[in-house]
């Protein structure tokens, strides 16, 4: 089948470009489309050195590094790519990529990293971040987004979403059932260390809903515990002005300091309501154990404390006296956390176990549209 590959934007290196090139190779022979590419040379490699087709954003000032400037165009942006040649789609999407037109003859498979948060069940925490005058014109752009959101959901044939609360997302927003396929994480590049020291650790870009401050703001009232922050972002400066002796804000670090503090950490802890947590499941693939709010992905990626081969221990609200006890419930654990068990989790995870089960859901789901279409 003729296949076309739509993402989002190419101007960084994340979480859903990783997706983006496990993707890709399922599919050596697509053919890739972007609103932007900017990537360097060294995160192209990942692409096996592809480019994308783009769209008329590229060519805007500053279009090509920072294309949610303008995120009003961008429906419309989207919706501009010929994809009429192709017998088979593929939307890797977490704003408007499952946007595409296609056509009757056509199959469109859309991966979900998630519906437009901002958009929709987030979109009280995105408006009181912004001043009143922005806040108006906000509101107006999102409730237009909803409505274009809502109408292209039925241009897509099936959706795979990266968690079972992303697939929840995905019924809520859209009546629609996902296959829930997580993401791949490089496990291979991850070292088992089984040797701990006396520090905990937690790494992030710190924006607000990452909720690092939370973290700092917990382990100042545990002034005999260490605790180290690797991240950058624009709350830096307020985490590091307000961080108590025990706390080392180290802002940004290069992948091999990660990785050795995410090996040697005691336990890695995390605050945030993700989608996923690729972190998480890099400090579990190093044998080390997870602190973590409970809501969201994180419940299907650590094991806790109830089950029969713990990996983690969850705290129930994002609140510091939260943290402080979950911290305490880990140290009290009888048997601790064994660092195998942690390395066995994060294994369920692996790239060849998302590209078996990505092929799997095509194939299914390609099938299950022709059935669909010979019946109408």
């Amino acid at each position: 089948m003729r296949t076309a590959i739509v993402h989002e934007w190419l101007a960084d290196w994340a979480g859903s470009e990783r997706v983006l090139a496990e993707i890709l190779a399922c599919f050596p022979e697509a053919d890739l489309y972007s609103l932007v590419d900017s990537l360097s040379d060294s995160d192209r490699r990942h692409l096996g050195g592809r480019h994308a087709r783009t769209t008329f954003i590229q060519r805007l000032p500053l279009g090509r590094t920072r294309p949610w400037a303008y995120f009003p165009l961008l429906p419309l942006a989207i919706e501009q790519l010929d994809l009429s040649a192709y017998d088979l789609i593929i939307s890797s999407s977490h704003a408007v990529a499952k946007g595409v037109i296609t056509g009757p003859d056509q199959i469109h498979l859309s991966y979900v990293h998630s519906p437009m948060r901002y958009a929709w069940d987030q979109q009280q925490q995105y408006l009181r971040a912004v001043g009143p005058v922005r806040r108006l014109a906000l509101r107006g752009l999102l409730h237009y987004l909803r409505i274009w959101d809502s109408r292209t959901c039925n241009g897509v044939d099936a959706f795979a979403a990266n968690s079972a609360f992303v697939a929840r997302r995905i019924w809520k927003t859209y009546r629609r059932e996902a296959c829930v396929i997580h993401p791949p994480v490089d496990i291979g590049g991850f070292q088992l260390q089984q040797a701990k020291e006396d520090f905990y650790l937690c790494a992030s870009r710190l924006m607000p809903y990452k909720r690092v401050d939370l973290v700092a703001a917990a382990f100042a009232q545990m002034p005999d515990r260490r605790l180290l922050v690797i991240g950058s972002g624009p709350e830096y400066n307020s985490i590091r002005r307000a961080a108590a002796p025990n706390v080392t804000v180290m802002g940004y670090q290069p992948d091999e300091v990660l990785k050795q503090h995410l090996q040697s950490a005691r336990a890695f802890v995390f605050a945030a309501q993700e989608d996923f947590g690729i972190l998480p499941v890099e400090a579990q693939a190093c044998g080390t154990p997870v602190i973590a709010f409970g809501r969201g992905g994180l419940r299907e990626i650590v094991q806790g404390p109830e089950t029969p081969t713990p990996t983690g221990v969850f705290f129930d609200s994002q609140a510091a006296p939260a943290i402080v006890e979950a911290v305490r419930r880990f140290e009290r654990l009888p048997n601790g956390i064994s660092p195998e068990r942690c390395r066995q989790n994060a294994e369920r995870f692996s790239p060849e176990r998302f590209r078996a089960e990505f092929r799997r859901f095509v194939a299914t789901s390609v099938a299950e549209s022709r059935i669909a279409r010979e019946r109408a």
